[in-house]
């Protein structure tokens, strides 16, 4: 069977062809509710995961996730499936127990070389994370799909839930944005090796450290910054503790080659959706470009944790993280009274 770029199966919706957050909104209203003392976090604010309690010292974390390739590499696009998967356990204060893949693959036009080689990916991935694939579920699709539905646990009064931040608390950032433009040009054929060597580093960098650090310092709250990019999981935070935020936009780090793609105007459609459903809710004080505000849209896969964090402990959260050797140890900005979101240029 004749080699084929996975990414052309990619239709540009968005890094992870990812559903709109008002798309996402209208689906679940009617899903059925009910009070459940065991579980602990559901669907009511947007959090990473769901918890539920087992027993007074144990929860279980459930997530799952799955998208269609942003690389071309097989090995490489399940690498970064699985730790896009696996962050949400580690957004929620939790470690990772076991994995099931998830695979769709379009059989008839590519070979099943290329799907062990997805699958081998996400399960070297998984290793690092020092876990197993125990087993999953695959079907013959029109277009190839990988991801993992993954269980974790951590103890009940130990969940960083990411409604629980506080007026004053400081936002801290562990990885580059700018993973949603870079993915877009690498299906376009327009960007430089070395840039596509740094975007799957970042993409495949394992947020367990920066959670490691989180847990010895202590921070308040966290959530993991994906398809709804920078400003709308803030803007979540914010939303499920009943506060406003502020970003300090020099201060966000920014992977190399990004602002320049998105300057050519090269983005995925899931900036244009988050720009349009979040701009309400924000306000721009000072002068931004119409690029700076399609980079704190753009949609991350498999991007860092945004931690909240007390002032007091601001600077050995920093520190823990340079040990840690995170991809980045950035103060981006702080919670404060009120509601929405302030954009400046630094505090």
């Amino acid at each position: 069977m004749e080699p084929i770029r996975l990414t052309q199966f990619s239709h540009g919706g968005g890094c992870g062809c990812k559903l709109g957050p008002g798309d996402l909104k209208q689906i679940v209203t009617g899903v059925p509710r009910w009070i459940d003392p065991k579980l602990l976090v559901g669907l009511e604010t947007s959090d990473d995961a769901a918890v539920i309690e087992l027993t007074p010292d144990l929860a279980i974390i459930h997530t799952t996730d799955f998208f269609m390739p942003i690389v071309d590499d097989p090995f490489d696009f399940g690498r970064i499936a699985a730790a896009n998967a696996l962050s949400d356990v580690y957004a929620m204060g939790g470690e990772p127990l076991s994995a099931l893949a998830l695979l769709g693959f379009p059989r008839d036009r590519m070979s099943l070389e290329a799907a062990a080689e997805i699958v081998r990916g996400g399960g070297e991935m998984c290793r690092e994370a020092g876990i197993q694939i125990t087993g999953g579920h695959s079907i013959d699709d029109a277009e190839p799909k990988f991801g993992l539905a993954v269980m974790g646990t951590v103890h009940p009064r130990q969940i960083w839930k990411n409604s629980n931040a506080r007026p004053g608390d400081v936002l801290v950032l562990t990885k580059p944005i700018g993973i949603g433009a870079l993915s877009s040009a690498l299906k376009k054929g327009e960007i430089s090796d070395e840039h596509t060597a740094n975007l799957v580093r970042t993409m495949t960098f394992l947020n367990r450290a920066p959670a490691r650090a989180g847990r010895r310092i202590g921070v308040q709250a966290c959530t993991d910054v994906t398809g709804f990019s920078l400003i709308g999981h803030l803007l979540g935070m914010a939303r499920g503790a009943g506060i406003g935020a502020e970003i300090w936009f020099d201060r966000v780090p920014v992977l190399p080659g990004a602002r320049e793609t998105i300057a050519k105007g090269i983005t995925p459609g899931g900036t244009r959706r988050n720009l349009e459903h979040y701009t309400p809710e924000i306000t721009w004080d000072g002068s931004f470009s119409d690029s700076d505000k399609k980079l704190l849209a753009d949609p991350q896969t498999s991007g860092g944790l945004l931690f909240a964090v007390a002032p007091d402990r601001e600077q050995a959260l920093v520190e823990a993280l340079q040990q840690e050797a995170a991809l980045a140890h950035a103060v981006v900005g702080r919670f404060v009274e009120g509601a929405g979101l302030r954009v400046t240029r630094g505090p």
